[in-house]
């Protein structure tokens, strides 16, 4: 040998033919496309109804008797008002986090501006 040293090992014939199989097979693609999901006004009125339900029935096992869908949704749509209405996924979590506090907060406001309860 000339000093150099020699990194490569010669492959087995068998080894090239595998190498080939490897490259031609085509990588894995997903098909299945993210669908965009779109709801009516009535589809989406119908899952904010059944959200506000959700939190009513929470906030009447923590002992607030009288509160209805309508004041939930009143009392999260109320900010919406300035900024204009977000996506779905924003209202969701508006409606589930809230807290009862807040909605107390909100309805004693509204009592000193006026609103009818």
């Amino acid at each position: 040998m000339n000093g150099e040293d020699n990194d490569q090992v010669p492959h087995h014939p068998e080894d090239n033919k595998n190498e080939q199989a490897e490259a031609s097979e085509p990588a894995f693609i997903d098909t299945e496309e993210e669908e965009e999901v779109s709801l009516t006004d009535i589809e989406l009125n119908e899952l904010i109804e059944s959200l506000c339900l959700s939190k009513v029935e929470e906030f009447v096992m923590l002992g607030y008797e009288h509160v209805s869908g309508k004041d939930i949704w009143d009392c999260v749509s109320d900010k919406y008002r300035k900024t204009g209405v977000p996506s779905l996924h924003q209202i969701v979590n508006d409606i589930l986090s809230l807290k009862s506090t807040a909605f107390m907060n909100w309805m004693t406001i509204s009592m000193y501006k006026g609103a009818q309860f």
